[in-house]
This record gives C-alpha cells, structure tokens and sequence, in this order.
C-alpha cells in the first residue's frame, strides 16, 4: 500500500494568533470547527493538501507536521518506535478520523491517519 500524505497541522499556545499569523502571511481563511479552537486552512487554491491550524493536543508541545496514511496506526507506531521513535499519541479514534502521533529519532512530530475502507457501490 502507498503511504500518501494526507494533511499538515500547525499546533500551538495560541491557536487564534497563529492563524492570524499564516491568514496574514499567505492570505488564507479558516472554517472553524466548533466547538473547538481549530481551524481547517482555506488556502484559496484546489492544488495541495488540506490541513489545520490550532491549540496543542492537552500533554503534547507545539508543532508543525504532517500526517500519513497507513493501513493501521497502532502497528505503524510499534514499527516506528522499535525503529528508535517515541510513540507521542496512541492510537486515537476521533469523529472522522483515526490518528496516532510519534517522533522521529531527532524529535521531529509526525502524524499517521489510518486509512478507511474503499466505499462498495
């Protein structure tokens, strides 16, 4: 299976300031998803990949990263910890989305998102 990325976040303190920031930087808007602090970036143009700007995870740091698809989360996060990363979020189901999160040996967040079955007609 391919490992196509899927999504870019930005994470921080202060999620309203930093959209503030990149809204003023590249000119982009932001849907915001109630009732939480996070916004998905409108960058004005179809090329590219969708993504987020908002407040930290509760217990994670702020970060800028990417998120993969994989076919299964919690067995992408085993191998990249058996390959010197440190799992950051288990594997996580929220609504819309299954997630984990790791860093990389030199500390770098990254992010997974486990790929959905294939719609049947």
């Amino acid at each position: 299976m391919a490992h196509p990325v899927m999504w870019f976040e930005v994470l921080g303190t202060d999620g309203d300031k930093l959209r503030k920031f990149y809204g003023d930087l590249f000119g982009w808007t932001f849907d915001m998803t109630p009732p939480s602090d996070y916004g998905v970036a409108k960058t004005g143009d179809a090329r590219g990949i969708m993504g987020g700007v908002g407040p930290v995870y509760p217990g994670t740091k702020s970060w800028v990263t990417f998120y993969t698809e994989t076919p299964d989360v919690a067995a992408a996060l085993a191998k990249a910890q058996e390959l010197g990363g440190k799992v950051v979020m288990p594997r996580t189901e929220l609504p819309g989305v299954t997630l984990g999160i790791f860093e990389d040996p030199e500390g770098h967040t990254l992010g997974l998102i486990e790929a959905r079955a294939a719609a049947t007609q």
